[in-house]
């Protein structure tokens, strides 16, 4: 009898897994899922101080009728902040793999979700600035979703 080893391909040569367009969606089994999750509860639960500081300062802002939700997961990611209306995510980075990072933003990008990515030392050195930057993203996101409603249904006085 012959033993059959393992072979991990390299991080770059792995794809994203695609979008299932059924059920919760991705090609995740339910055990990498509650992992998943469950990881995503212990960051809530621990935060960092660059977390801390935005999850303040995003509390303070006046984001209308959307909000951001705290460690959000989507697909395989997990976000530090995610607002799902308007499909954008904000990762606040602190280290970690970049071919990772790369494949994580690869697949959210697939999806149709904004990634917007700052750096934890710049989080704590200029946060109104970063939230600025957030807010702005949220409003340009509405306004495109807003010319896409308009444009794909007719006024009350036009007709198709």
């Amino acid at each position: 009898m012959t033993k059959k080893t393992l072979t991990v391909r390299p991080l770059d040569e792995r794809e994203a897994p695609e979008l299932q367009k059924r059920g919760r969606g991705w090609a995740i089994s339910d055990q990498r899922l509650d992992k998943i999750h469950d990881q995503a509860r212990r960051n809530k639960m621990e935060p960092t101080e660059a977390q801390k500081l935005l999850g303040a300062k995003l509390n303070e802002a006046n984001l209308g009728k959307f909000k951001l939700t705290r460690q959000q997961v989507i697909g395989s990611a997990i976000v530090d902040f995610a607002c799902n209306p308007l499909k954008i995510a904000v990762s606040i980075d602190e280290g970690g793999d970049p071919a990772l990072i790369a494949r994580r933003d690869k697949s959210l990008e697939a999806v149709g979700v904004k990634l917007l990515r700052f750096a934890a030392a710049r989080v704590l050195d200029e946060p109104d600035t970063v939230v600025a930057e957030i807010l702005a993203a949220m409003k340009a996101s509405y306004d495109e979703r807003g010319r896409a409603r308009r444009q794909s249904y007719p006024s009350r006085g036009e007709r198709r």
